[in-house]
């Protein structure tokens, strides 16, 4: 019936008051060896306790370069276990994730590198010369490169300034975590402004070509 609200027979789920690693890693320690990511080519594997101090390892080294609350890091890469381990490093300082399709031209990434307000872009090798090229048009500080490649600082160097991450005062409700584009089907993609709680469409608001406030 037209008009008419089809409501589940389920309860509602319960959306918790917390960051997002926090809830994902809250468990961590206790499953400290047991497998948290697996990279299927190669079969390498990354545990939850590597998981967990990774995560704040990046979120030690970002905040040693001055990456604070509301910094935007865009992830230009194919999936890959430091994937995860940067969202979620990123997440642990109190920043937004804009995620970035690894099938952008150069063209594409720096509009949406301008767009986000980027400070700093993580990729892999292969895709350096296209990302070097758009942080050279946009105004992002520092690419960081998954292994090394000559004109990048390594991703390992972010893993060096300690376990500690920054202290930061959150409000799951209202502050961004990720900031991933639309497909673009009636016009240029447009950013999609998801909060720590939930990262679902309840939580979530579209802006353009306003940049997230922190």
């Amino acid at each position: 019936m037209a008009g008419e609200i089809v409501l589940s027979p389920h309860p509602d789920v319960t959306i918790p008051d917390l960051p997002l690693h926090e809830f994902v890693l809250a468990d961590a320690m206790r499953r400290a060896d047991q497998a948290a990511l697996v990279d299927g080519p190669s079969g390498r594997t990354i545990t939850y306790g590597q998981l967990a101090g990774g995560v704040g390892r990046v979120a030690a080294g970002l905040a040693a370069r001055g990456f604070a609350k509301g910094d935007v890091f865009a992830i230009f890469s194919p999936n890959l276990p430091e994937y995860a381990l940067a969202f979620y490093g990123v997440s642990a300082a109190g920043g937004v994730n804009t995620t970035i399709s690894p099938l952008y031209t150069a063209g594409e990434l720096t509009r949406q590198l301008d767009d986000a307000g980027a400070r700093f872009l993580l990729t892999v090798p292969p895709f350096l010369d296209k990302a070097l090229e758009a942080a050279g048009r946009s105004g992002v500080e520092e690419v960081f490169v998954l292994g090394e490649a000559e004109g990048a600082t390594p991703f390992a160097a972010l893993l060096t300034a300690g376990e500690t991450p920054p202290a930061v005062d959150i409000d799951p409700a209202e502050d961004l975590v990720a900031l991933p584009y639309s497909s673009g089907t009636t016009g240029v993609s447009k950013g999609v402004m998801l909060t720590w709680s939930p990262i679902s469409a309840r939580g979530s608001r579209r802006c353009s070509p306003a940049r997230p406030s922190a």
